[in-house]
Order: structure tokens, then C-alpha cells, then sequence
């Protein structure tokens, strides 16, 4: 029998308590470790360098005028499912936490040699390296707001439904590799979003739905039983996050929110 200890590797964001909160009762979670967000001047130079000036400020735009606007009118949808789904925000106790400057830092390294986890389970992080996944024998297994490898990267759910492609849009539960959303997939499931949803609600459906898949991936992982599924047909890409530009053509052209 496996060492049954988890640690959730995880960024500092509200669904971290959600999914420690969800898991905490059913699993012997040992420590949360959370990183720190990535500073904005080195994200936006990143992003830059990758996707270029047009699209950096699209992006900016959607995040400072569409995002908010999107919040403001559809917070009562966002209450509602929050309420419907049980989700519990409450704060992780401090005893459970551990901060560090990066999932890729010596001290995330250091950590996780001396809890010695039988699993990590991962949400919310920059790209884990390979020295961090290497360091001990535990298997990292993400929960992925997509359905990989078809939507890798960031709203997966926002980009299925601007493909039209509702049978990927979803959740996945897969095992960490060195890529960007690669690694073997353990679960997945899809969501059903209404009309009254749209790009700041898809990830509660896809939470819901993921939620169960990753406690029962944990236990597989942590009784030894892990079994593969193959990936879905179809061309795998990795996704960004909307412009103002695509947004507003997907939304007035297609109909997607």
C-alpha cells in the first residue's frame, strides 16, 4: 500500500481553498504549498516575447474592460453556482500552509523531499520544471479547466465553445510531464453551460465536474491502480487568453459570452 499523504501544489487563488476545502475530509492532505504570483513587469515581458505587442495589449484590454464588465453583470449567475456546487472558500489553516516564491524554487524542492507525499496534486501553478518533478517519487496530477491535449493552456471551456466543439468542452485530470498541459490523461468530464453563463462562470461548471475526478485520481494514484485514457481525436494546440478584438467578433459573430 502507498504512502497516503497529499500535498496540494497550488497558486494563491480562491479555488485553492475551494479544492482543499472539497478534498480535505475525504484525503489526508499534509501541506498546501502556495506560490506567489509571478511579478506583472516579468509576466507581461514574457508574454511579449511569446505573442508579440498586438496581441499583448488585445489581451490587456479584454482583462481591464470585458473581464469586469462580465463580473459586474453576471455576479448574481456566479453566486447562484457557487451556492448550487457547495463550493467552500473558507480559508486553508494557516498549520496546512507553506508559501514559497515558486512551485520551481529550492525550497518547493527542499519541501517536498521532507514530506515525502504518495501524491501532488497541482492547481493554479506556472509550468512545473522537471527537477521539481523529479525530486521525488510521487506522481503530479493537474486538474486542467480543458480537455487536453485539444485545449491546453488557459479557457479551455471559452475556446471549445468559440470552435463549437461542445463535446470537448470540460475538465481534465492528467499526470505532469515537462510540457504545457501533455501529460497522460486519468479523467475527464464534460460541461454543460446555459445561456446565462459565460467567460467568468465556465470554470465553476468545469470545478464542479473536476472536482470528484481529482479525488478519484488521488486515490488511484495513492492505491497503486492508475490507468490511462487516450486522447481525444483531433489537433492538440495550446491556447492564450482572448483579445478584446476576438471577444467581441466571437460574441456578436458566434454568440459566445
Amino acid at each position: 500500500m502507498n504512502n497516503k499523504k497529499v500535498v496540494i501544489l497550488a497558486g494563491a487563488k480562491e479555488i485553492t481553498n475551494i479544492i482543499y476545502n472539497a478534498l480535505k475530509d475525504d484525503l489526508e492532505i499534509e501541506k498546501v504549498i502556495i506560490e506567489q504570483p509571478i511579478s506583472r513587469a516579468k509576466f507581461l515581458k514574457r508574454r511579449l516575447e511569446k505573442l508579440g505587442v498586438w496581441t499583448v495589449v488585445g489581451q490587456i484590454l479584454f482583462k481591464l474592460l470585458i473581464v469586469p464588465f462580465l463580473r459586474v453583470t453576471s455576479l448574481k449567475r456566479y453566486k447562484e453556482l457557487k451556492a448550487e456546487f457547495n463550493f467552500d472558500t473558507t480559508p486553508i489553516e494557516s498549520t496546512k500552509v507553506v508559501r514559497v516564491p515558486s512551485v520551481n524554487s529550492e525550497q518547493t524542492k527542499k519541501l517536498l523531499k521532507e514530506l515525502q507525499p504518495g501524491c501532488v496534486a497541482v492547481t493554479g501553478t506556472r509550468i512545473i520544471s522537471s527537477e521539481v518533478l523529479e525530486c521525488v517519487a510521487a506522481k503530479f496530477i493537474n486538474i486542467h479547466v480543458g480537455i487536453t491535449p485539444l485545449y491546453r493552456g488557459v479557457h479551455g471551456a471559452y475556446w471549445a465553445l468559440v470552435e463549437d466543439n461542445r463535446k470537448a468542452c470540460g475538465v481534465t485530470v492528467h499526470l505532469v510531464d515537462a510540457g504545457i498541459d501533455t501529460g497522460n490523461i486519468l479523467e475527464r468530464g464534460i460541461i454543460e453551460p446555459t445561456a446565462e453563463d459565460n467567460f467568468v462562470t465556465y470554470g465553476l461548471h468545469q470545478l464542479a465536474v473536476g472536482i470528484p475526478l481529482l479525488k478519484k485520481a488521488t486515490r488511484d494514484v495513492l492505491e497503486n491502480r492508475v490507468e490511462t485514457k487516450p486522447n481525444p481525436e483531433g489537433k492538440s494546440k495550446l491556447w492564450s487568453h482572448p483579445t478584446i478584438w476576438e471577444y467581441l467578433w466571437y460574441r456578436f459573430r458566434y454568440g459566445v459570452k
